[in-house]
């Protein structure tokens, strides 16, 4: 009696996963040795998969549901067990089990700036980062592809892969939508799908639907971003050259403080170093004010004629360095070049 009590506890009646572990997308029924009893029952709740595998090949793939393991139930294994008689006849086989839910708030970023070409920048190094949400879609291939034999896979062991195929696919992502880094930035979203449509296929080649993906942030190392601020200052003026050089005279004055403050004078240095500051701007306000509007010179033209060839010789000086530090373009150098030099006449 002992014995056959022995034997019947190596047959299996029951195959279910409760899925207790977070983080777990493919999960080993334990045989260890036992075999499956022909008509055991087989559960599979909703958000899991079951994967039977017969001598190192999938035999079937059970969706949500209870099953009786039948050979009407499994006609490959009964095929390949030549399951023809009806008596009860236990058989051997691996069973995996696969989470089918969400895998949500899993994280994405550029460790190192990455360069791609712009439209109005040329070549321009960013940051980014986000999450993004998949889960498992065809059991069987991702069984084949990443999880194999293994009696536990879970998210954490796939997480490096995932965010390197992203990474993978942001500069072709940034070029496929054509969009300018400008527009990229105030965009988020369009390009959350463009890169979702430029990784979907990558995901679905092991298995994987990707199911939503979001950029949290896009962003440019300190040395760009330092300049791109100034050119949106540049483009916040427009052609005012007045407003232009009140703007650079703001800008220059910490930069002047801190230098005079280096210089060893202390509090008298920073004193010294912003009034300097201070002054050159005041200097600059009224130059431009008097000369370098063209409805002030069309008003007054006693005012024009104040305009001195030093002061515009030093404008056009400063001018050319912006452009040379690509803050102005050819176009609006020569421009406000043009400007200047007509006062002269």
């Amino acid at each position: 009696m002992a014995l056959m009590d022995f034997i019947k506890k190596q047959f299996i009646d029951v195959i279910q996963w409760t899925e207790s572990d977070e983080g777990t997308l493919a999960w080993r029924f334990p045989m260890a040795g036992m075999e499956i009893q022909y008509g055991a029952s087989l559960t599979v709740r909703e958000s899991q998969m079951a994967v039977f595998v017969n001598e190192g090949k999938v035999a079937d793939v059970f969706g949500p549901g209870m099953y009786k393991l039948t050979t009407q139930t499994i006609p490959v294994l009964t095929y390949l067990k030549n399951w023809d008689k009806l008596f009860e006849s236990p058989f051997k086989s691996d069973v995996y089990f696969f989470s089918t839910r969400q895998q949500v708030d899993q994280r994405w970023g550029t460790p190192q700036p990455i360069t791609i070409r712009d439209k109005d920048f040329g070549a321009v190094r960013l940051r980014a980062f986000g999450n993004y949400s998949y889960r498992v879609a065809d059991p069987k291939l991702f069984h084949s592809q990443i999880s194999g034999t293994r009696e536990v896979y879970t998210v954490a062991e796939l997480d490096g892969q995932l965010r390197g195929m992203i990474l993978q696919h942001i500069s072709d992502a940034i070029a496929e939508s054509g969009i300018p880094f400008l527009d990229l930035a105030a965009n988020q979203i369009e390009f959350a799908r463009a890169l979702a449509a430029e990784i979907g296929p990558a995901f679905e080649a092991i298995g994987l639907k990707l199911e939503g993906m979001t950029v949290q942030n896009l962003s440019l190392p300190e040395e760009l971003q330092k300049l791109l601020d100034q050119r949106i200052g540049m483009g916040m003026v427009g052609n005012d050259m007045g407003k232009f050089m009140q703007y650079q005279t703001a800008q220059a004055i910490p930069e002047m403080a801190k230098g005079a403050a280096s210089g060893g004078g202390g509090v008298a240095g920073d004193a010294m170093g912003l009034g300097a500051g201070i002054a050159m701007g005041q200097v600059l306000a009224q130059n431009l004010q008097k000369g370098l509007q063209g409805s002030a010179a069309q008003e007054a033209p006693a005012a024009a004629a104040a305009v001195r060839p030093d002061d515009v010789m030093a404008t056009l000086e400063k001018l050319g360095e912006l452009k040379a530090k690509g803050i102005l373009t050819q176009e609006e150098f020569d421009a406000k070049k043009a400007e200047l030099l007509k006062k002269l006449v």
